[in-house]
């Protein structure tokens, strides 16, 4: 039996190209699933899910006669499926397309299962923004490459839950973001954020109430290096003068706040990762509930259990 490799090596510059062409190939879809899906609070029906195989946009449309369907992206096999409820569906493979390609290969697949959706056909928050139609630069895709950032996501994913499971306020489910391509849960305190009346309405919505978010993200042109993160919102006075655990970790200046920050590869290389990793979140959020004043005894459910006969035993 093999040996499950907690957190494999996945250096940026080792797979670019290949990020590149998936994270385009997901907002495709995930602006789908955008059009398509009943709105929730802080935008929790936009994100991908993760599945056996890959991620999943769950069941979408069914409501004024549209059919009911999912697409889901199969990283094992390296094939994108769109089924309908009723047993019809259209497999194609991955591999071979640029993002002009997918994009039309897709479309014409929704269309022959009578599915319509209208979608800002233009990636979101990318240095290049040559619309989806018009990309066929973009057309690299190493399997194994997108194999093991499954793999990654999927154990990111099972930490993250350990990590919610101690909180038993509001809390989001694990999310994969296709706009940022990063994988994140949040917690809640429970109480209204300040109005940002300069702010646009996708983040006046994320950002209604107080949060801190912890998550995971593969690495991007102002951080060249994938990294576990924490962020407080709205961020309060002090808070990077909160201590860090373990050693390695830093707060990091972003777009006039603070990121607490840990490497991926500076996790990796200690003897239980996965400790580390939990040990680290824990001491941000720790910092960020500290410095804004939340109600913690109220929000503590370890593990995962607010039973008190439970909790008493």
């Amino acid at each position: 039996m093999d040996t499950l490799e907690w957190f494999p090596a996945m250096p940026l510059e080792e797979w670019e190209g290949t990020k590149e062409t998936v994270h385009r190939f997901t907002q495709i879809v995930g602006k789908v699933r955008l059009a398509e899906s009943t709105r929730r609070n802080h935008w929790w029906n936009v994100p991908f899910h993760l599945t056996g195989r890959g991620i999943t946009t769950r069941p979408s449309g069914g409501f004024g006669g549209a059919p009911i369907f999912t697409i889901d992206f199969d990283f094992v096999g390296h094939t994108l499926a769109v089924n309908r409820l009723d047993g019809r569906g259209v497999t194609f493979s991955l591999i071979g397309h640029s993002v002009a390609s997918f994009y039309r290969t897709l479309f014409e697949v929704l269309e022959d299962l009578d599915i319509s959706a209208r979608i800002e056909a233009e990636p979101f928050g990318l240095t290049d923004s040559t619309p989806f139609a018009q990309d066929a630069k973009h057309a690299d895709y190493d399997p194994a490459l997108v194999n093991r950032y499954w793999r990654i996501l999927s154990q990111v994913n099972l930490v993250l839950d350990r990590f919610a499971a101690g909180f038993c306020g509001k809390v989001s489910p694990v999310h994969h973001f296709w706009h940022t391509f990063d994988i994140a849960v949040t917690r809640f305190s429970g109480r209204p954020a300040p109005a940002q009346p300069q702010a646009d309405p996708v983040t006046r919505e994320a950002y209604s109430r107080e949060v801190i978010s912890s998550g995971f993200w593969f690495g991007d042109e102002a951080m060249p290096w994938p990294a576990f993160y924490s962020y407080t919102a709205p961020e309060p006075e002090g808070l990077a003068e909160e201590p860090l655990r373990p050693d390695q970790a830093a707060w990091l200046p972003q777009r006039g706040s603070h990121l607490a920050v840990l490497r991926y590869d500076d996790a990796r290389a200690h003897d239980d990762p996965v400790a580390t990793v939990l040990d680290f979140l824990d001491s941000a959020y720790q910092a960020g509930a500290r410095r804004a004043h939340w109600e913690q005894a109220l929000l503590v459910s370890p593990p995962g259990v607010t039973d008190a006969q439970l909790e008493d035993k």
